[in-house]
């Protein structure tokens, strides 16, 4: 990708312009970083938008930062949020810190990228640091955020540790020095304080690139929290499968920030979607090409010809996982032993709002005794499948 490639693929905004960096690109190498917190233990595409923007930097040899925001994680971005996020204890933080990097590396390249932890520098600010930090901006220039604006209006809480998480990521872009910071675009009110830093404390212009947001399946954004999002790690069949149920209006975006398709042909599939062409051969082609691109070839063609099986034929497919379940197990035990790694609650409320059949016959109630026998399917969900075998 060239500069401009790089500077306009899926990006929303470049402050204080993309002339003036792209110059400076051209000029020399500079210095940028993408920051994440550990909010949680799994990365997912919306993360991937900014993972791959980061990566086009280190393709054109820039020097290039994953900042891993252990320290800024112990305050919490109310980023997208209308009330308070909850602090999370040490353990949490480095609960979630375990499979970061095997995760990411579905995306970067590490041996063109550095890894940095926040925590190495926030953690020793002393007192008399934070108040000359504090000192350098006001309430006000805090409670232009428009989240805080929102949440004054309706009545709720905006508390003081929330008014310093921006002036610590802002403190980032001082201890490193950069030139750039990247981030979504719902990041940016947090860089222009970097910028507000690096100013006062080098003298130095720091420019930020915001990248768009992707919505989740349901509409939204796409968040953890809202557990609408398509997970990096996700097997193939699960992660074609969701990628098929998101709305068509978002084609384009993800054509766009998830995979490598030219320009010309995004906008020439554009084109063919608003003189009334099929949605469902370019989410396809969509997924397939995310799916291929995080795990394979092969993976993704076995993805594709699983969903024409068991969602659009409807068919029952032969090559399904067995479950070994004891004598009058309820709905929700049964499905918990299919799906082990995910929470009760989710599939307390998948069984209640009908996402779990037993041969062919919903199951609303997750405390209820199903009477299954050897051999009978339970399908999970629009595209899971599993062969019951009792103990």
């Amino acid at each position: 990708m060239t500069i401009d490639d790089v500077l306009t693929r899926g990006v929303e905004q470049v402050l204080p312009s993309k002339d003036t960096l792209a110059r400076i690109m051209s000029e020399r190498k500079i210095r940028l970083y993408l920051g994440i917190d550990p909010t949680g233990n799994q990365l997912h595409l919306g993360h991937a938008v900014v993972l791959r923007k980061l990566q086009q930097f280190a393709n054109l040899g820039h020097d290039v930062i994953l900042l891993v925001g252990d320290g800024t994680v112990k305050i919490g971005d109310p980023t997208g949020k209308d009330k308070t996020r909850p602090m999370l204890t040490q353990e949490e933080i480095e609960a979630n810190f375990q499979t970061w990097k095997q995760q990411a590396s579905h995306v970067l390249d590490f041996s063109t990228i550095r890894v940095l932890h926040n925590g190495d520098w926030l953690d020793k600010l002393t007192y008399v640091d934070m108040i000359r930090l504090c000192a350098k901006f006001t309430v006000q220039q805090m409670m232009e955020r428009d989240m805080f604006v929102e949440r004054v209006k309706n009545n709720q809480p905006v508390h003081i540790h929330e008014l310093l998480y921006p002036i610590m990521q802002g403190f980032d872009s001082v201890a490193m020095d950069v030139d750039l910071e990247i981030g979504g675009s719902d990041q940016i009110f947090n860089m222009l304080r970097g910028r507000d830093l690096q100013r006062i404390e080098h003298n130095k212009e720091k420019w930020v690139l915001g990248t768009k947001i992707i919505n989740g399946l349901d509409g939204r954004k796409m968040s953890k929290s809202y557990n609408n999002f398509v997970g990096l790690t996700e097997s193939p069949n699960d992660m074609f499968g969701k990628l098929m149920s998101i709305a068509d209006s978002e084609i384009i975006t993800y054509f766009e920030v998830l995979t490598d398709i030219s320009t010309a042909d995004i906008g020439d599939i554009s084109q063919q979607l608003n003189i009334g062409a099929n949605p469902m051969t370019f989410k396809k082609q969509l997924a397939f090409e995310i799916t291929q691109r995080l795990h394979s070839t092969e993976q993704a063609l076995e993805a594709r010809d699983y969903f024409e099986q068991t969602v659009q034929q409807k068919q029952i497919p032969t090559d399904i996982p067995t479950i070994h379940i004891p004598k009058n197990a309820t709905a929700l035990e049964i499905v918990s032993i299919a799906k082990p790694t995910e929470s009760k609650s989710a599939l307390r409320r998948l069984i209640e709002q009908g996402g779990v059949e037993f041969d062919g016959k919903k199951q609303l109630n997750p405390l209820d005794s199903v009477d299954v026998k050897d051999g009978s399917i339970v399908k999970v969900g629009k595209r899971e499948y599993f062969r019951i075998v009792s103990k």
